[in-house]
């Protein structure tokens, strides 16, 4: 795959690498000239890296609401008298929010800018995350689940699009790798949660359990306020995005603060669109079906959904299942959870970022999912365990099934949503991937407690079909976005690949 695209002679001619001089002036002609700057890596002093972090808190604080009722759906059950169907209402409120977040999120993050959008939505999460703390019933609990959700759903578009668009095309820190950080910073929030509930449980008096949830469900407002305080210093709109609008002294000007490179505008230069970049709108959604980015996007989407549906069915019903099948305490439920997350989802998520570059999503992401699969027909089969030997082999692939998502399905849905788009489309193809792939979590988290109430450990083999549908469309569709640079097919330039 070629790491850069054509350039101007303005932009090409050496005028900057990743080591030169921040004083020396790069002169810019076009849209182009901004995506080959920042492909080919920012300056050594530069706010870019801290961007990418501050949007990786965004993708924490997704986590860390979406997984925060985990351990606290029996006391909710218990305090507001909820049958089967009310906690599933209850546990997917928040996913049925994050398919209307993300479908509206994309279009505004095409349509009026990352930061606009970045910065709105975590007001999302402080408001709703109180309102859940203090909920008197279901219905205001379900009701702010579902704000939390809207927020959750603005939020993953505009944090992909922060992640793709301040990182370079290859070597360390690419695009790739960055993108598929998304996936240890969600272990690592899911975790902190565990580490909280914890905490919590060894300190609350035995007659207050009930207030767990709802202060777990509060702190979610105190990394939102965090983000929200440091976002002035830091946050800039993607020069990337600016340059695609034509606003080339806006995306200079971006780059100046945040890498560190001396850029100029030409008093010649093309300061409108290039003629293929296409302006947001609702009609984009049906671009994403057609043409070259069907195949893109069909894999995208089936992989995100079957990844989802497993996932979810898995990490929210783990404690149910550490602590019903396997006749774990509080106390050892909570300190498996959180170790087989820690030393395997979250070491996987790592192995991701470290050798996606190496490997590839595509490779990655199907041997994830034949360990998914291997684990839950594992799961299917030991059953209820009857002994010791037989608990092991089904926490054995619990950890299998949580280290396969890390490394494979879990980072790199996101990376084939985020990297088969140009910049003119990214937006819109992770808010379509995101809408379809909460549509597969509310059902999941809605028919959980259902399926697993009717079925026992058989639901298992209802989980194993969803890994097994990645499998097969990974076999119809070889499609490998990590180091393709797709943002030179805003500006009809041929991109070879190796």
């Amino acid at each position: 795959m070629s790491d850069s695209i054509a350039a101007s002679p303005a932009a090409s001619s050496g005028d900057y690498s990743a080591d030169s001089a921040s004083d020396k002036p790069v002169v810019i002609r076009s849209a182009a000239d901004i995506t080959q700057l920042v492909n080919r890596g920012a300056a050594k002093i530069s706010d870019a890296r801290i961007v990418i972090a501050i949007a990786l808190g965004g993708v924490f604080l997704d986590a860390y609401d979406l997984g925060a009722l985990a351990f606290g759906m029996k006391d909710i059950t218990r305090q507001f008298g909820l049958t089967p169907s009310g906690a599933g209402f209850v546990a997917s409120a928040i996913t049925f929010g994050a398919i209307v977040g993300a479908l509206f999120g994309g279009y505004l993050t095409d349509k009026i800018g990352r930061y606009r959008v970045f910065m709105a939505d975590m007001f999302f999460f402080v408001i709703a995350a109180l309102a859940c703390a203090f909920a008197p019933n279901e219905w205001v609990l379900g009701g702010s689940r579902f704000v939390m959700g809207l927020g959750v759903g603005i939020d993953l578009p505009v944090a992909m699009a922060f992640l793709a668009e301040f990182s370079r095309l290859q070597g360390r820190g690419n695009k790739a790798s960055r993108v598929a950080m998304w996936c240890p910073t969600w272990y690592a929030a899911i975790s902190v949660s565990y580490l909280l509930v914890l905490l919590l449980y060894a300190v609350l008096p035995a007659t207050h359990t009930d207030w767990l949830w709802r202060l777990i469900l509060g702190f979610g407002a105190v990394p939102a306020i965090l983000i929200i305080l440091i976002r002035h210093r830091y946050m800039n709109e993607s020069p990337v995005w600016a340059a695609n609008q034509g606003d080339l002294q806006s995306a200079a000007a971006i780059l100046r603060k945040s890498y560190n490179i001396n850029a100029v505008v030409a008093d010649d230069a093309d300061k409108t669109p290039q003629v293929k970049v296409r302006k947001a709108a609702w009609r984009n959604y049906g671009t994403l079906l057609q043409g070259i980015y069907l195949r893109r996007t069909v894999l995208a989407t089936v992989t995100a959904v079957a990844s989802s549906f497993a996932y979810n069915a898995v990490a929210f019903g783990l404690p149910v299942i550490l602590s019903s099948f396997l006749q774990q305490s509080m106390i050892s439920t909570i300190l498996f959870s959180l170790g087989l997350n820690l030393c395997f989802a979250f070491v996987g998520g790592l192995i991701a970022v470290r050798y996606v570059s190496k490997f590839g999503a595509w490779k990655m992401t199907y041997a994830g999912y034949a360990c998914q699969l291997v684990a839950m027909i594992g799961l299917a089969l030991v059953g209820r365990p009857a002994d010791g030997g037989e608990a092991a082999i089904s926490i054995a692939m619990l950890a299998l099934f949580l280290f396969g998502q890390g490394f494979g399905p879990g980072s790199h849905t996101m990376t084939f949503a985020s990297l088969s788009y140009p910049t003119s489309l990214r937006g819109m193809g992770v808010g379509f991937n995101q809408t379809l792939m909460r549509s597969s979590s509310t059902v999941s988290l809605f028919l959980f407690p259902v399926l697993s109430a009717a079925l026992g450990t058989g639901v298992f083999w209802v989980i194993a079909l969803a890994p097994l549908a990645g499998l097969i469309v990974l076999t119809a569709i070889r499609w490998e976005p990590s180091g393709y640079d797709v943002d030179a097919e805003d500006f009809d330039v041929p991109v070879p690949r190796h």
